[in-house]
């Protein structure tokens, strides 16, 4: 019988990286079967739920996903493991012009060429039903936990219902508008735009000065005078129809030798004569009074309503550039449009938007000569045929390239305009009071957020919802053949949603124009047709709170909706927005005596994926990263070995980098951090494998209690306990605040300093060595047991297809005893484990293992030492007031240092070579010793204490023997 035979060596078929039919098993395993069970293991009555921001359904997934579907999953499983029952329902955003427009791509159809609405729909309909299908399987290969069978999407007949009698109610008390009034347009688009949708660029536009003939005398002078205006946009010149001033600046009549008498602002006099390139001549002060009694007239190519134009006072208009003179059309701005409201409505100026769908002049920009200007792209051509127009027309001062952030379509990234159009508003001004009131009961994380969204709704008193475009829920209203006038009423709507719940809402665009069942009863069926716009999306998504409603028409809201709304930080203008006016505005119609609630409890977001150089990613700037390039790792892999088939980690690697990271604020991934994030979790799974190893043999049956452990002086396993105790209550407050990277640090600080470095090293000698039932072996595995469970636990939420594999792997006794790792619920560390008598120790008993290493590495390099058991230690306290940590027996010491044997008091004998350390610890000064050791080396454990001389050609020391002889005995019996 070989020495080696009767060593009880660690043994796990734990394998170093799944295979992928592994993987295809876990990932099922984990999140399916997992979320089945404890939908009805876990009790209704402690239900979590994460109501999910639907994802777009326009393509394919990239790490921006990732982030966003994991750092949810994260969440719920550390909710799970809390004890709770997890509802999340996998939603998805599926109408708007991102999807119509791939519909165009892909049939080669062009915008504006009158394709039928319902062919667009249709074609809609099914790219975003394959993108979906796409989308969901990619999610699901990552792990992602949920109720996938019963997702939702926002093309469903049940969501468009839904969210036809949120808007009914809105539209019956008030709060769905028709206006004329100016908005966003993207002509790229060729559709109105919420603010969410819009995006602020650099961008070079053409500034200039431009003077308007005042034809009346003013100032006492007979000879012409000309205000002078600075604008950055010259096309919305043919829409003027004031000039505004401020009372509160100083106005003055300067004198140009090519220009004339001119009104500018006295303080940008200066200003103007860089545009002259000329010094001009103060020739006096105007007051105000004057010029606002004043009119002035543009060119008379724009039309009459370009002629006798009034001055105004409007408080926007400062001194800090320009001439302290601002051009106003209020058909293109809406502080222009406010200001005017009262001459607008007296009809003293018009709200004139000559400008057409596609962003080119109309008729109208010069009614006396039409051709002037129709058909030109305002953004260039249209532009430098007015710039060319003033020229002629000597109205035009200086022209000069001006670089500023100017508004985009966030979809297309083209300039957008603001033009007045007849559209639909939600006035949210009179509950705004209640939604900023709402937020205070909400938890945010980031902090941050909460003055972020609340900034949001404090600016913003209506919301355009109306959009030009086939795919989307219809904007129920009935027009007025004649007169265009909308009819959108309780009644109407009511109406047209039987109709819809009969028919389906495609009805809306495939029946006949004059079809008479959309009509409410005493309509004429022959002066009426349905409207063809479309609700905002963003009003799509945002009433996605009534799928945790059911039935809508009883709801009587009491509290928040959902636990967790979870998003980028570009949804507080979106999704977050919306959600929230929508159910508040609903519970305030509904209700309007009741306490209104935001639908979350906690607002949470998270930032944007940057790649290395701190860029955010973009398919524009090339430096998107798929999601499966994380899996498989950005860096080139090591050659396998020969005959071996070395396997991408799976998608735990693509969990473990989106909790790596401090991921409310924005998220860098590079090789460099893929690579340390495939490290951590090569390290995560040989600890496992190590742990799996020596608890081979284990019977939980056997444990050791604590107090047994403390009576009989297992210090060393106590302090394993005790930071045992440590980092788990570490990784549960950062679980529960959602600071998953504090977790993952806590976790990987754990590992390296206080379980490879320390309590596995200083185990493995009773793990190996000693007898099957000896105390001290028992002792060992029952801490072991403890890391296993916990180790599992913590990293539960984060790795989960990791901890599903090392469940399979567990022996079966300990499998019946601590039961599934995912379905665990956290309990409550014994107290007795946080030991603050030996916490207080723990840092100085560090300091000498780290002052012996220190000595062991020099008696290493003068080639006097390999292993650390070729050698005895001597701890010296150097005074009578021995420090406490003289309280730690002999045996701890050998163990913790791996050494053969340990003096605690001075071994006066001569030595072969001795090293030395000073420890310093607050006023004791303790200094340890290396020295050879004083008997043999044990054949069987290594150790360097067998007795002396030899008894026979294979020395062993006493624990040694007794094992070999109890095992020979025991084969024996057997025989």
């Amino acid at each position: 019988m070989s020495l080696k035979s009767t060593l009880r060596l660690p043994s796990s078929k734990f394998p170093p990286r799944p295979s992928p039919e592994a993987v295809t098993r876990y990932v099922k395993q984990c999140s399916d079967d997992l979320y089945a069970w404890q939908s009805h293991a876990r009790p209704a009555s402690a239900t979590f739920v994460l109501h999910d921001g639907p994802p777009y359904a326009n393509g394919d997934l990239h790490v921006g996903h990732a982030l966003n579907k994991i750092t949810k999953d994260i969440i719920c499983r550390s909710k799970l493991a809390e004890g709770k029952r997890i509802n999340y329902v996998p939603g998805w955003d599926c109408h708007g012009l991102p999807i119509e427009l791939k519909a165009f791509e892909k049939h080669g159809w062009e915008r504006g060429s009158g394709i039928d609405p319902v062919k667009i729909r249709g074609a809609a309909r099914g790219f975003a039903a394959k993108a979906i299908a796409q989308q969901m399987k990619g999610f699901r290969s990552w792990g992602v936990m949920a109720d996938w069978d019963n997702h939702w999407k926002s093309m469903d007949k049940d969501f468009e219902l839904r969210q036809l009698e949120v808007f009914k109610a809105m539209a019956e008390h008030g709060l769905i508008i028709r206006r004329h009034k100016p908005v966003y347009w993207s002509p790229s688009s060729q559709t109105a735009l919420a603010e969410a949708e819009v995006e602020r660029e650099e961008h070079t536009s053409t500034a200039a000065v431009v003077k308007f003939r005042i034809p009346a005398v003013i100032g006492g002078s007979t000879e012409p005078v000309h205000a002078v205006i600075w604008t950055t946009t010259p096309w919305t010149l043919p829409a003027n129809q004031a000039i505004a001033l401020n009372k509160n600046i100083k106005y003055v009549l300067v004198s140009s030798k090519s220009h004339g008498l001119l009104i500018v602002a006295l303080s940008r006099v200066e200003y103007l004569n860089e545009m002259l390139k000329e010094e001009t001549k103060i020739v006096k002060a105007l007051p105000v009074e004057s010029l606002l009694e004043s009119t002035y007239s543009g060119l008379s190519e724009f039309g009459e309503d370009a002629l006798n134009r009034p001055f105004i006072h409007a408080d926007f208009v400062t001194e800090e550039d320009g001439t302290g003179l601002v051009h106003c059309a209020p058909g293109h701005g809406n502080d222009d449009f406010d200001a005017l409201q009262n001459m607008i409505r007296s009809g003293r100026v018009t709200v004139k938007a000559p400008v057409n769908d596609k962003g080119e002049f109309s008729e109208l920009a010069s009614p006396t000569q039409p051709t002037l200007l129709a058909g030109k792209y305002v953004f260039k051509e249209g532009n430098k045929a007015v710039l060319d127009l003033l020229k002629t027309k000597n109205a035009l001062i200086s022209s000069y390239d001006f670089r500023h952030k100017y508004p985009v379509d966030w979809r297309t990234k083209q300039p957008i305009m603001i033009r007045a159009t007849a559209q639909w508003f939600a006035d949210i001004s009179g509950i705004k009071a209640d939604v900023v009131k709402s937020l205070n009961n909400v938890t945010f994380r980031p902090e941050s957020g909460k003055s972020r969204l609340r900034s949001f709704v404090e600016h913003r008193s209506e919301w355009c919802i109306s959009r030009q475009r086939a795919w989307g829920v219809p904007i129920p209203a009935l027009y007025e053949k004649d007169t265009n006038g909308a009819i959108l009423t309780a009644e109407s709507i009511a109406h047209i949603i039987k109709v819809v719940q009969e028919r389906g809402i495609d009805a809306w665009w495939s029946d006949d124009p004059d079809d008479p069942a959309w009509l409410m009863p005493g309509l004429p069926p022959d002066k009426y047709v349905r409207g063809r716009d479309t609700m905002d999306v963003w009003f799509d998504s945002g009433t996605s709170w009534t799928l945790m409603v059911a039935p809508l028409k009883d709801h009587q809201q009491r509290g928040p909706l959902a636990d967790v709304y979870l998003e980028g930080s570009d949804q507080h203008r979106g999704w977050f927005q919306s959600s929230i006016l929508t159910n508040i505005a609903y519970q305030k119609v509904t209700d309007p005596s009741a306490t209104a609630h935001a639908p979350f409890r906690q607002l949470v977001t998270h930032g944007f994926t940057l790649d290395a150089a701190g860029k955010k990613m973009s398919k524009s700037v090339g430096n998107v990263i798929n999601p499966n390039q994380i899996i498989a790792g950005l860096a080139p892999q090591p050659a396998p070995k020969k005959g071996r088939v070395l396997h991408p980690y799976g998608p735990d690697a693509l969990r473990l980098w989106a909790a790596t990271g401090d991921w409310t604020s924005d998220v860098v991934i590079s090789e460099k951090v893929v690579t340390a994030v495939h490290s951590s979790l090569g390290k995560y799974r040989v600890t496992m494998k190590v742990l799996l190893g020596m608890l081979s043999d284990f019977d939980p049956v056997n444990i050791v209690n604590y107090e047994t452990m403390k009576s009989s002086r297992f210090d060393l396993h106590c302090i394993a306990l005790l930071q045992l105790h440590t980092v788990v209550k570490n990784v549960r407050s950062a679980m529960a605040s959602y600071e998953f990277h504090k977790a993952l640090a806590a976790i990987n600080e754990w590992i390296a300093r206080d379980l490879s470095a320390f309590y596995l090293e200083a185990v493995k000698d009773s793990i190996y060595c000693d007898g099957e039932h000896a105390t001290r072996r028992h002792v060992s595995q029952t801490v072991l047991y403890h890391i296993f469970l916990q180790f599992q636990n913590m990293l539960a939420p984060i790795t989960p297809l990791l901890i599903e594999e090392t469940h399979e792997y567990t022996p079966e006794q300990i499998q019946a005893a601590a039961g599934h790792p995912l379905q665990r619920v956290w309990e409550e560390l014994p107290f007795d484990w946080n030991n603050e008598v030996l916490a207080a120790q723990v840092y100085n008993v560090m300091a000498i293992n780290s002052a012996v290493k220190a000595a062991q590495e020099q008696a290493r390099a003068d080639k006097r030492l390999g292993q650390s058991l070729a050698c005895e230690v001597e701890i010296r306290y150097g005074d009578d007031r021995a420090p406490a940590i003289a309280q730690f027996p002999q045996s701890f010491w050998e163990d913790l240092l791996v050494v053969s044997k340990v003096h605690l008091t001075p071994h006066t004998e001569q030595k072969e070579w001795v090293y030395s350390q000073k420890v310093e610890l607050g006023n004791s000064s303790i200094q340890v010793m290396v020295y050879p050791p004083t008997q043999e080396k044990c054949a069987r454990c290594w150790a360097y204490t067998a007795p002396t001389p030899k008894q026979d050609d294979e020395a062993l020391c006493k624990r040694c023997f007794d094992v070999v002889e109890d095992i020979k005995q025991k084969k024996a019996a057997e025989v």
